[in-house]
C-alpha cells in the first residue's frame, strides 16, 4: 500500500512514513502539533503541512457518522433540490400521525438559535405548530426583534382570538419586540369591504412596515382548513373551496393558494384577504415554514416547487417523500 500510494503521488518511501508516523501522532496519540515538531524535531509549520499532505493522498480520511434521529444528508439533498436557504428534518416516528410535537420542539430550537437581534418578524396567526413552537420558546435575555407583525388579519370567534393573540404576545415577550396586530378580517366579505380595508389608516399603517420584515414564519395550509383555521371564523367556505379545487389549488400560505407547480392561483377568494400580499411576501430574505404530515405532502412541495418559502423545518417521512417524489 506504501508503494502504491508512493507512485500514485509521486512521493518516496521515506516521506511517506514521516506523514504516516506525523498523522498518526496527530490523530491517534492526540499529540498536539507542537508538541509533534519538538519530537520529530522539525518546525510546526512543516507538521501543519504534512498533515494537510496525509489528507490529500490518502492517509488520513475523514468518516462523519451521523447520530440516531441526526438527518443531515437529507437536510442537504433538499437543500439543493429545492434551493433552499435551510432544512431541518426531524423524527416523527411513534407520533401516531400527529407531527405537531416534533415539529414545534425542532421549530423552537431553530428559532431561539436564529434570532440574534434586529429582526422584524412576521407570523401567520392561524398555525397550531408555530403556536406550539412558540410555546417552548423561553425568554431572551436581550431584545432580539424590533417587532414581530402579524401577517393576515385574524379577527375572529373570540376564543381563537384570544389563541391568535396569545401567539403574537409570546413571541413578543421572548424576543423583547413591540407587537404589530392587522386590525381587520382575514377574510371579508366582498373585494369591496376588502378594499374599503386597505385604505383604512389604521391597516395602511401596519402594510406598510411589511416592507421592513427580515424573517416570516409560517405554516402551509392543505385546502381543507385545520381545526385552528376553522375556530377561527376565518375558515374558507365550502363554495371557496369548490372554486379553488377547480382552479386547481393544492395549499396556501397566508392564504393565499397555489396549484401543484406553486403557481398563485387568481380566485374570488383570493380577493376578499385581508393580509401581506404576494410581492410583499416573497420580498423577505427569509421565509420559514414549519408543516409536516403526509396529510399536507402536496401543499408543501408545492409551496417549494413554486419559491413561496426558502426555509423548511419538516418531519422525516414527509422529507424522504420530497426527494423520491412521492404523492
Amino acid at each position: 500500500m506504501v508503494a502504491d500510494l508512493g507512485r500514485s503521488h509521486g512521493l518516496g518511501t521515506d516521506h511517506l512514513r514521516l506523514l504516516a508516523r506525523v498523522a498518526r501522532m496527530y490523530h491517534e496519540q492526540n499529540i498536539r502539533q507542537p508538541e509533534i515538531a519538538a519530537l520529530l524535531n522539525i518546525s510546526q509549520p512543516r507538521v501543519s503541512r504534512l498533515l494537510k499532505e496525509a489528507v490529500a493522498c490518502g492517509i488520513v480520511r475523514t468518516v462523519v457518522v451521523l447520530p440516531d434521529g441526526v438527518h443531515t444528508k437529507i437536510e442537504e439533498d433538499l437543500q439543493r433540490r429545492f434551493a433552499l436557504r435551510d432544512v431541518v428534518v426531524v423524527d416523527a416516528d411513534g407520533a401516531r400521525g400527529d407531527v405537531i410535537p416534533a415539529l414545534a420542539a425542532a421549530a423552537a430550537v431553530y428559532f431561539d438559535t436564529t434570532f440574534t437581534g434586529g429582526d422584524v418578524i412576521g407570523i401567520s396567526s392561524w398555525s397550531e405548530t408555530l403556536l406550539a413552537a412558540v410555546n417552548r420558546m423561553s425568554p431572551k435575555n436581550t431584545q432580539v426583534a424590533d417587532r414581530v407583525m402579524q401577517l393576515v388579519g385574524g379577527v375572529g370567534s373570540p376564543e381563537a382570538q384570544v389563541l391568535a393573540t396569545r401567539l403574537i404576545g409570546r413571541l413578543t415577550e421572548i424576543t423583547k419586540g413591540r407587537p404589530v396586530f392587522v386590525p381587520s378580517p382575514g377574510v371579508v366579505g366582498t373585494p369591496m369591504v376588502r378594499d374599503a380595508l386597505l385604505q383604512d389608516s389604521a391597516v395602511v399603517e401596519v402594510m406598510s412596515q411589511w416592507h421592513d420584515l427580515t424573517v416570516v414564519l409560517v405554516g402551509i395550509g392543505s385546502l381543507d382548513p385545520s381545526p385552528l383555521l376553522l375556530r377561527s371564523g376565518n375558515a374558507i367556505g365550502q363554495a371557496d373551496r369548490e372554486e379553488l379545487r377547480l382552479l386547481g389549488a393544492v395549499g396556501d400560505v397566508c392564504l393565499h393558494f397555489f396549484d401543484a407547480n406553486g403557481n398563485a392561483i387568481d380566485s374570488a377568494f383570493d380577493r376578499r384577504v385581508v393580509g401581506i400580499d404576494e410581492a410583499s411576501f416573497r420580498a423577505v430574505a427569509r421565509r420559514v415554514a414549519v408543516a409536516g404530515g403526509m396529510r399536507k405532502f402536496s401543499a408543501i412541495k408545492a409551496a417549494l416547487e413554486g419559491g413561496w418559502v426558502n426555509v423548511l423545518i419538516t418531519d422525516l417521512e414527509v422529507a424522504q417523500s420530497l426527494l423520491d417524489h412521492r404523492a
